[in-house]
């Protein structure tokens, strides 16, 4: 199957011709079809936002009278910066203005057999509502400020609020991010990093540790104390390694997971990762608790993998350093290296692995 990214631009293209009325279920097909070779699922992702870049003033009467940032400038203008005399105009007005808030959406198409052979597109499903009034009605602006970004809205997911127009998808993460062949993206993630641990070399080699011990001070030289240093894997590349030679290993990652994706450069210095995000997670988080006997934990990890519908599923949530406290996995650890618990070995392997390295999210 054909690795080759749709381009940004077509993609956006695809989002455009989208109709509102039937986007949700027309987005997978329609960009499937639009890409021969790629079969899109789609997940969403229940991060609510709202955008600040591109919102519109209307009238009492619904007319839309332009962006909102310049309708805010043209006002102070007329009323030469006044902002008491901009906040009496237009407390009892009846101008509100309207933005764009949302969610996330990946869609994903397998482009192979192995682990990270899939595509993955980043998207903003968003819908435009009526959001509130131009000014505070109750207090006068400390500064412009305040008026190019209302605070005085509520802002929640679940808000009964007008929709005014959408739901529209829109291309997200460009910063590296918005459309991404896995495989590929891991390989530059292992390169950058390994080229940055180089171009330190010359620095490392003449650094020492400096240490005071029962026999006196003592310098060590920073790569003898580091023998692994140019070794190092990234996280990322651990999570997808973990997952390939674990018992989830049988389960698509991309029907588990998204990754919120960044490659941009950041004062001089190429910054490149992601963060996992879990499409299935537990009803509760599980924390560590020194009452709790191992026999217990093993129960309660049992019970997550069950809940989410994929076996080790605790250990990539735990990772993610959220729904799974990472001393739940040390205290397994300990039951495991005591003989006092099992693993599948592979899971085992991977685990103790994780503890000797420790990496999270």
């Amino acid at each position: 199957m054909t690795t080759r990214l749709p381009d940004a631009a077509a993609v956006d293209g695809v989002l455009a011709g989208l109709d509102p009325a039937s986007a949700d279920a027309e987005l997978a097909p329609t960009v499937s079809r639009t890409f021969p070779g790629f079969a899109f699922t789609t997940a969403a992702i229940d991060d609510f936002y709202w955008r600040g870049d591109a919102r519109t003033v209307l009238a009492a009467d619904g007319t839309r009278l332009g962006d909102h940032r310049a309708w805010v400038e043209r006002g102070l203008e007329e009323l030469d910066g006044d902002l008491t005399a901009f906040w009496n105009r237009h407390r009892e007005g009846g101008e509100k203005f309207a933005e764009w808030r949302g969610a996330s959406v990946f869609a994903f198409a397998p482009t192979g057999p192995g682990v990270a052979d899939f595509v993955q597109i980043s998207l903003g499903r968003e819908v435009e509502v009526l959001a509130g009034p131009v000014v505070d009605p109750d207090y006068r602006p400390y500064s412009a400020d305040d008026l190019f970004d209302p605070s005085w809205v509520r802002r929640e997911p679940e808000m009964d609020v007008p929709v005014l127009s959408g739901p529209v998808y829109r291309l997200r993460g460009r910063a590296g991010g918005g459309l991404v062949h896995m495989k590929s993206f891991l390989a530059r993630r292992a390169r950058i990093e390994s080229e940055q641990r180089q171009a330190q070399r010359p620095d490392l080699e003449a650094r020492v540790i400096h240490q005071i011990g029962p026999d006196g001070a003592r310098d060590t030289p920073f790569l003898d104390a580091n023998p692994d240093w140019f070794d190092f894997v990234p996280r990322e590349n651990r999570f997808f390694s973990d997952w390939e030679r674990s018992s989830a290993s049988g389960h698509r990652i991309f029907d588990h997971w998204a990754f919120d994706i960044h490659d941009l450069e950041h004062r001089g210095r190429r910054e490149i990762g992601f963060i996992p995000r879990p499409l299935r997670f537990p009803s509760e988080h599980l924390q560590a608790d020194v009452d709790v006997s191992v026999h217990r934990q093993m129960e309660r990890i049992e019970a997550i993998d069950a809940e989410t519908g994929l076996p080790f599923a605790w250990f990539f949530l735990m990772t993610h350093g959220h729904w799974v406290d990472p001393e739940v996995g040390e205290a397994i650890v300990k039951g495991l290296r005591a003989g006092r618990v099992r693993l599948p070995d592979r899971d085992a392997a991977v685990l103790l692995d994780w503890a000797d390295r420790r990496y999270l999210f």
